[in-house]
C-alpha cells in the first residue's frame, strides 16, 4: 500500500535526534513551557524573518490567538474563503464574530482579490462591520498577499494569513510568517512541518499584538499567572512537541525541495490528463497537498474506488465548502454566490504527497490515475 503521507520514512532519518531531544526533556522535567519551547520560537522567528513567534497548542488556537491580538469583537466581520478547512471560519465564529465567505481564484484555490468587493457588499447589506481579511495559503501556496494587502489597506482592514498549510512557502521570496500583519500556522503531524501531536504558532512584527497573543495563550495572564488582564485560554505548546519540531527543522528546507521535485514529476506525468496545480510566478509552495482538478465528466467516486483497488490512496480537500455546512449556512456569502468554490469541491482530488515519494512509486500513482480516468 502506498503511503499518502509517509511520516515513518522521515522519522527513520531523524529518530536518533528525536530520541535524544525527548530524553533531554524527560531529564529536566519541564513539560510545559520548557526551554525547548523558547528555543523553537527563536528558530521559527529566524526562519520566517518575524520579530515575534508565539507557539501554541494547535493551528486552530493559533488563529484564535491571532484574532484576539487584533482585538476582534463579537458582531464584527472577517472575510474568509469558503473553500478551506473548518478551522479558518470556526476561529472567527467562536469569538462571536462573523465569517463572510468570499470567492477563490479558479487556479490557485486561494482568495481572489478581484472578487472581494462582492463579499464586502454582502456584509454591508447586512450592516456588518468588516474589520479584516483572513487569507488561506491552501495546499502550500501562499495567497496573493500583494493584491490582498493592497485591498486591505485601501479599505482600512487588517490581514491575517492562515498558513496552516503554507508555512515554508514564500511569496515574492518573502517567507510565510512575515507576509501579513499576523500569521498563524499549524504543526499537525501531516503538515510540511509537523509534530507528533497538535501544535501551532503565531507570527507578527507588532509588539502590542504579540503581547496580547502571549497573554491570551495562558489565560490572559499579566505579570504572572495569577494576574489576569484579559479573557484568554490555555493554548501552550508541550515541551516534547517543541523538541520534536526542533529535530524536524534541521531537515525542513531539504524536505521542501524534495516536495517540489515530487510536484514537478507529477506535472510531467499528469498535465495532459488532468488540470494540475497552478503555482504563481511570485510563489514558492510547501506542497502540503497535491490537488488536481478532474475533467468535467469524471466520476470522482468511481476513480477513487479504482485507485484504492490498486493500492493508491487519495483524498478530497474539500468535499463541502464551509458556507454549505449546517453551522455556517447562516453567515453571509459574496453577492452572486460562490460558483468556483462549489465547482472545485465537486472536482478536486488529492494524490499522495510527501518528500519521500520516489519516482517509481509516483509513476505507479500516475499510471493508476490515468487508467482510472479511462
Amino acid at each position: 500500500m502506498i503511503s499518502f503521507v509517509d511520516l515513518a520514512a522521515q522519522q527513520q532519518r531523524i529518530r536518533s535526534d528525536i530520541d535524544a531531544r525527548i530524553a533531554k526533556v524527560l531529564d529536566h522535567g519541564q513539560y510545559i513551557m520548557g526551554p525547548e519551547v523558547a528555543e523553537l520560537e527563536a528558530e521559527l522567528a529566524s526562519y520566517a524573518k518575524a520579530k515575534h513567534v508565539i507557539s501554541c497548542s494547535s493551528g486552530t488556537d493559533a488563529l484564535i490567538l491571532a484574532l484576539i491580538a487584533f482585538g476582534l469583537r463579537p458582531g464584527q466581520g472577517v472575510i474568509v474563503p469558503s473553500f478551506t478547512f473548518a478551522a479558518s471560519a470556526e476561529a472567527i465564529a467562536v469569538l462571536g464574530a462573523i465569517p463572510v465567505f468570499a470567492e477563490i481564484d479558479g487556479r490557485s484555490f486561494n482568495l481572489d482579490a478581484d472578487r472581494l468587493d462582492s463579499a464586502l457588499s454582502a456584509a454591508h447589506a447586512q450592516q456588518i462591520d468588516i474589520v479584516g481579511i483572513m487569507a488561506v495559503g491552501l495546499f502550500g501556496q501562499p495567497a496573493n498577499i500583494t493584491a490582498l494587502s493592497d485591498y486591505a489597506q485601501a479599505h482600512n482592514l487588517w490581514m491575517l494569513d492562515d498558513a496552516a498549510q503554507s508555512f515554508g512557502g514564500r511569496w515574492q521570496n518573502r517567507p510565510s510568517g512575515s507576509l501579513a500583519d499576523i500569521t498563524a500556522t499549524s504543526f499537525f503531524p501531516a503538515k510540511p512541518l509537523g509534530c507528533y501531536g497538535d501544535g501551532g504558532a503565531v507570527f507578527t512584527d507588532d509588539d502590542e499584538m504579540a503581547e496580547r497573543a502571549r497573554s491570551a495563550r495562558i489565560h490572559g495572564q499579566g505579570s504572572d499567572k495569577y494576574e489576569n488582564i484579559q479573557i484568554g485560554m490555555t493554548a501552550r505548546l508541550d515541551t516534547v512537541q517543541a523538541a520534536i519540531l526542533l529535530a524536524k527543522m534541521a531537515i525542513f528546507d531539504e524536505e521542501l525541495q524534495l516536495r517540489n521535485k515530487v510536484a514537478d514529476r507529477y506535472e510531467q506525468l499528469l498535465s495532459e490528463h488532468v488540470t494540475t496545480p497552478f503555482i504563481a510566478a511570485d510563489a514558492y509552495s510547501s506542497w502540503a497537498q497535491y490537488v488536481i482538478i478532474l475533467p468535467e465528466a469524471s466520476n470522482r467516486a468511481d476513480i477513487q474506488t479504482r485507485l484504492s483497488a490498486d493500492g493508491i490512496p487519495s483524498a478530497i480537500y474539500y468535499p463541502r465548502p464551509m458556507h454549505t455546512q449546517p453551522p455556517y449556512k447562516r453567515y453571509p456569502v459574496s453577492e452572486g454566490g460562490l460558483a468556483i468554490t462549489e465547482y472545485m469541491a465537486d472536482h478536486v482530488l488529492a494524490l499522495p504527497m510527501h518528500p519521500y515519494l520516489d519516482e517509481t512509486v509516483q509513476r505507479n500513482v500516475a499510471d493508476g490515475l490515468i487508467s482510472a480516468l479511462g
